[in-house]
């Protein structure tokens, strides 16, 4: 098994535990491709909820970006609530998981169909 698909694993397992949902594999697999090489660096495979600038960060890299969502406070009210059901505690947030619950929120999952 590859990192890649060991990490995906990882990702998956969190989905399942500590946000009660099933991933789809899929999509997750996608998103996980879509960071790119900064799921293998410790600090940027993760994302602090309470850091204002990686919170513009996903706002803006991946929201306006990626998924080409309009600023506003729609975005701001997303991103708290995917911190909020990942768990304030929850030291490791990982950049692929919050990417990927920030994708079904907004039912942009078309964005990875190419």
């Amino acid at each position: 098994m590859s990192k890649r698909d060991e990490l995906i694993e990882k990702y998956a397992s969190d989905i399942k535990e500590k946000l009660n949902q099933t991933p789809d594999m899929d999509l997750l697999t996608k998103v996980t491709i879509g960071c790119g090489p900064s799921i293998y660096n410790k600090d940027a495979s993760t994302v602090s909820g309470s850091d204002e600038t990686e919170i513009a960060t996903v706002k803006n890299n991946f929201l306006i970006k990626k998924l080409g969502l309009s600023d506003g406070p729609k975005l701001d009210e997303a991103i708290a609530s995917v911190m909020e059901a990942y768990g304030k505690s929850n030291r490791s947030k990982y950049r692929a998981v919050v990417y990927y619950l920030l994708t079904k929120h907004f039912g942009k999952e078309s964005v990875y169909e190419k």
